[in-house]
């Protein structure tokens, strides 16, 4: 292939440069941009670029498809592919500080609702979708559970499981079921927000455990153990929110051995072993009596289910989450809850969960790309932990940001104690499954890039910003 073969606007393929689709939709959006092409210009037929290329005509497709979701491309059938009028955007904020999955590419949500709603309804008396029902789900959902955790766990008993309306309800509940008030909570200096929500309301302490790259320290656990006598040790080890950082196996090894010699129970909230390329096991794997396992169909999913299984072994225990968790949540809503279950049993939960995997993984090349050396995540799972240049802190970047009309989460909506040094550490968490169009995100990361290249104004006004 010659250069003089190339379009002007598409430069030369690079092969570390990401998936080739996006290299050239990338490519297109930049052309549109700089004005190379504009509105009505007629892009070559997808077989002829191929060629030029030297790609297969899939890769073509799937580029002009990525382009066209963005609004770059419109189809006239026989008469080619164009380039399409700007899109009229209406949405000003660019939200990248809630953690949501991402809308999975090649998988029509809608319409996988509407068909999972109506094979419900065909196979449920719907006067037992609208009446109470006992907590801890049914036997249908318990298995549906069982099965939700067998990649991290193998064959299960569903008895063990536990079906809850959402991971924040387990966890306070854990908390109530197995900790008395005045009781300290051992967690790393930065963790998530709900679980320091959970632990003031109830009554409980909230003490930070030192944390580096690899996690909480096994030492500083059992320091921690010997001086405050803790009720319970939350860990969030894959992925953790808001590091990202992944707990590896032999550190995983220790600090459950550490639970089980000073007898301690571990919560361990795993929502997104899932979505880890090559997780290490579960710690509960490692002792199963001593920690409580929590996977949340919210990560990996959709929030909207709000349902989340808890694997708990103990049958004495068990009851005592069970009661503390009717004291506020009597059950998980029997209609998401039947909901999850058939999607779950019959493979629905699987598509949609690789789809979101592998439209997060596209998400952070986006990210890596775009920040350049500031990026740090490992290509998986919903979010980036960016540390900041020393002339921004992370609460003047957030109102910096939010007068540009983006939304980020500074490190201190993750402090779990005011009297560690988690308030010095200097970062903000970017959501990347937020934005509904990749497009949209992209605009969100180039603002974003742009901003932190600048030096700070000034800002006397505050502001407060949740998780």
């Amino acid at each position: 292939m010659q250069d003089e073969d190339l379009p002007l606007w598409l430069p030369r393929l690079a092969a570390q440069g990401g998936p080739r689709f996006l290299q050239i939709a990338d490519a297109i959006q930049t052309a549109v941009a700089d004005g190379s092409l504009n509105p009505g210009d007629r892009l070559p037929p997808q077989r002829r670029l191929a060629a030029q290329l030297d790609v297969d005509l899939t890769t073509i497709t799937r580029a002009y498809d990525e382009a066209r979701r963005r609004h770059l491309l419109e189809g006239r059938g026989a008469r080619g592919t164009y380039v399409a009028a700007p899109k009229v955007e209406l949405t000003s904020i660019l939200d990248l500080s809630m953690n949501t999955p991402p809308p999975p590419d090649g998988v029509d949500f809608d319409d996988m609702l509407k068909q999972g709603l109506s094979q419900v309804l065909m196979r449920t008396d719907a006067e037992l979708l609208m009446t109470y029902h006992l907590g801890g789900g049914s036997n249908s959902d318990r298995k549906a559970g069982a099965q939700w955790l067998e990649p991290m766990f193998g064959d299960l008993e569903p008895e063990q499981v536990v079906v809850c309306p959402g991971a924040q309800a387990a966890i306070a509940a854990l908390i109530l079921a197995l900790t008395q008030p005045g009781d300290v909570i051992l967690a790393e200096p930065t963790s998530y927000p709900g679980l320091r929500v959970a632990t003031t309301q109830l009554g409980r302490r909230i003490i930070a455990v030192e944390a580096d790259k690899h996690g909480m320290i096994p030492q500083m656990l059992s320091q921690a153990c010997l001086q405050h006598k803790p009720g319970l040790i939350y860990l969030n080890p894959t992925l953790q929110n808001p590091t990202a950082i992944t707990i590896p196996q032999r550190r995983r090894k220790e600090l459950a051995s550490i639970a089980k010699r000073g007898n301690v129970r571990i919560i361990e909230d795993d929502p997104y072993w899932l979505l880890a390329d090559a997780p290490p096991p579960p710690i509960a794997a490692f002792a199963p009596e001593q920690v409580v396992y929590v996977s949340t169909l919210s990560k990996c999913l959709t929030p909207g289910l709000r349902v989340a299984f808890v694997l708990i072994r103990n049958p004495h225990e068990r009851e005592r989450f069970l009661a503390a968790l009717r004291s506020f949540a009597l059950m998980t809503t029997p209609l998401t809850a039947a909901l999850a279950t058939l999607w779950i049993l019959d493979g629905s939960a699987a598509r949609l969960m690789e789809g979101i995997r592998k439209e997060a993984s596209l998400r952070h090349w986006m990210a890596r790309d775009i920040l350049a050396g500031r990026y740090s995540g490992a290509g998986d799972g919903l979010h980036v932990w960016l540390e900041l240049p020393g002339y921004w802190n992370s609460s003047q970047l957030a109102r910096a940001a939010d007068r540009e009309g983006i939304a980020i989460t500074p490190a201190e909506a993750f402090a779990t104690d005011n009297r560690s040094d988690s308030g010095s550490v200097n970062a903000i968490r970017i959501s990347l499954g937020s934005i509904k169009d990749r497009e949209r995100l992209q605009a969100g990361l180039q603002r974003l890039s742009q901003l932190l290249a600048r030096r700070p104004e000034s800002f006397s006004a505050t502001a407060s910003y949740l998780p």
